[in-house]
Parts: structure tokens; C-alpha cells; sequence
């Protein structure tokens, strides 16, 4: 753990952090020194006296909510610079008669607002800078991403995305690939080589040979610094029999060829059940109408047997 700040040392930070309750001040304490803390105080409200005491309070108060900010760990150098460019402006105004119930306010307010904008919102390479406490940490997120598995049949097509589910820069991205073949499976960086022709996000093999089994991976870096790595184990099958295809191709084309149905209206031809099972069909004029259809048909049926049996027994 390293105090940041000019003219910062331990025992100073650590007095400071007793006698002003320095996790209200967090940023405060590691970013500026002491000796320019009270300085600024100084000016503003007299050397010694309640006022100096008032003005601390205020200083502590205006910080407050600068407690527990995180940062990436590279940003600490661009942190410290706005810190004694407020230090400046703060001695300039408390020159200048001004109050500090006013300035304080605006100060942290400015440096909340330059934080936002260090912070930026996506993985660091390793380690974060907390504010409480002025140390780093293990950045949360692991640089490795577990191997992700793909199944492809020889001479088709392999497509590899190269995406994260965080936040990116939108500037001073790339992509670096590489190769690990003979079928291994591996996250063991001296296995791969680089895949020089392989640019972007999106990777393609086509058509794919079983020499491309093996793992692929994939390193996006900001600003030529590792953000995250992923890996790709890509699996490559058999084609089926030339047989199976040739049946397969057949078979596309007969579906091709088949007509497509389409829907048509039909008038509607009912039967005669169908027509005697409607409620208005047995009226009065309808059952005489029956009646006398059934009487010729049993006239023609009498008359054809008449008829075939007089031929039958004249012929004999």
C-alpha cells in the first residue's frame, strides 16, 4: 500500500485519519497531503481558533461522499493531478476572501464528476484503487473466461464471437487470436500461437478439417493491455456417407419442386341425409313430394323385375 499524494507520509495520513475521521475523506486523505489540508484552512478561516476548527468539519463534510469510490489502478496518477489542481483553486478562492461553506461544496462536486469519468464502467487488467483505505485490490472480474465448446461438421462453417457482457471502451479496442490445434483442450497460454490474418471480434473458419480441432482464443486488450480472454474448443465430426448426402440433396430438391397448397373455397354440396336432417325440410309439400318419389321408385322396381323375368323364361 502506497500513500499517492505529495508531502503524504504514514504518520501524517495516519493522524489525519484519527483527528478529521478520515473515512469521510477517503479520496481527501490519499490525494492530498496534511500539510495542504490545513493550509487551505489557514487561509480561509485564520491560523488557530474555532473558525479553523469549523472549516476542517466543513472540509470533512464536503468529501463525504467520496467515502468509498473505486477506481481503476492506472487511473491513480490522473486522480492525484485533479486533486492538487483543486488544492490550487481552493488556496486562489480562500485568497480571495471567499467562503469556504461555499467552496467545499463546489470542489467535491468537481471531483465527483471527474471520478465519474475515470471510472469508465468496464473490467480493469488486474487490480482496482479504493478510496478507504488508499490500497489496491484483485480486480473482481477473472481475465479468463471458462472454454466454451463447439460442434462442427467437417466442411462446414465455424464462427467464433468474441463478445464480453460487460462494458468496453469504445476506443483503443483490439482483438488478438490464437491457436492451440491437435485437439487440446487447454486455458495454458504456452500452447497457442498467434493467428497473425485474424482481426475483429468475429472469426470464421470455412470450410472447417479436422485440423482445426483444437481451442482458440481470443484476447481483447485496451490499449495493448489485456481486458479479458475467451476460449473456443472446437470439435470437428465425420460428414456423413457420400451415400446419405446424395439422398439428402434428392430429397431438398423434391420438397422444392412440390407445390405448395393454398387455401381455396369450396361451394357446399350437402347430401341428401343432410338435407332430410335440416328442420325445414319434411314440411307438407316436401312429404308429398317424397311419397311420390318412392311410389315411381317402386314402380321402375317392379317393372324391371317384371321385365328381366319374362326375358329369363321366354329365353328358356
Amino acid at each position: 500500500m502506497a500513500l499517492l499524494a505529495q508531502d503524504s507520509a504514514v504518520p501524517c495520513a495516519l493522524v489525519a485519519l484519527t483527528v478529521f475521521r478520515a473515512p469521510a475523506w477517503a479520496c481527501l486523505i490519499c490525494f492530498t497531503s496534511y500539510k495542504e489540508r490545513t493550509r487551505i484552512c489557514q487561509i480561509f478561516a485564520g491560523i488557530q481558533g474555532p473558525e479553523l476548527q469549523k472549516c476542517q468539519e466543513a472540509f470533512s463534510s464536503a468529501f463525504a461522499d467520496l467515502a468509498d469510490i473505486e477506481i481503476n489502478y492506472d487511473d491513480r496518477s490522473h486522480l492525484h493531478d485533479a486533486f492538487t489542481q483543486m488544492t490550487h483553486s481552493l488556496q486562489e478562492i480562500a485568497a480571495a476572501q471567499g467562503s469556504f461553506n461555499v467552496a467545499f461544496p463546489d470542489a467535491a462536486e468537481k471531483m465527483r464528476k471527474v471520478i465519474m469519468k475515470l471510472k469508465g464502467g468496464f473490467q480493469d487488467v488486474a487490480r482496482r484503487f479504493l478510496c478507504y483505505g488508499c490500497y489496491s485490490k484483485a480486480c473482481n472480474f477473472p481475465l479468463d473466461c471458462p472454454v466454451q465448446d463447439l460442434t462442427v461438421t467437417r466442411g462446414q462453417q465455424a464462427k467464433f464471437s468474441c463478445t464480453v457482457n460487460f462494458q468496453l471502451p469504445k476506443e483503443e479496442i483490439t482483438y488478438s487470436w490464437k491457436f492451440a490445434g491437435g485437439g487440446l483442450r487447454t486455458q495454458d497460454q504456452s500452447y497457442f500461437r498467434d493467428i497473425p490474418r485474424a482481426q475483429g471480434y468475429l472469426a470464421r473458419i470455412r470450410p472447417v478439417q479436422p485440423t482445426h480441432s483444437g481451442t482458440f482464443s481470443c484476447s481483447i486488450l485496451h490499449d495493448q493491455r489485456p481486458v479479458a480472454r475467451l476460449y473456443f474448443f472446437l470439435n470437428v465430426t465425420s460428414a456423413p456417407p457420400r451415400g446419405e448426402i446424395e439422398l439428402q440433396v434428392s430429397f431438398r430438391k423434391v420438397l422444392r419442386w412440390a407445390p405448395k397448397e393454398t387455401e381455396t373455397l369450396e361451394p357446399w354440396r350437402p347430401s341428401l341425409g343432410e338435407l332430410l336432417a335440416r328442420p325445414e325440410a319434411l314440411t307438407p309439400g316436401n312429404q308429398c313430394l317424397l311419397a311420390a318419389l318412392a311410389a315411381v321408385a317402386s314402380a321402375s322396381a317392379t317393372l324391371m323385375v317384371w321385365v328381366f323375368f319374362r326375358w329369363y323364361f321366354k329365353g328358356n
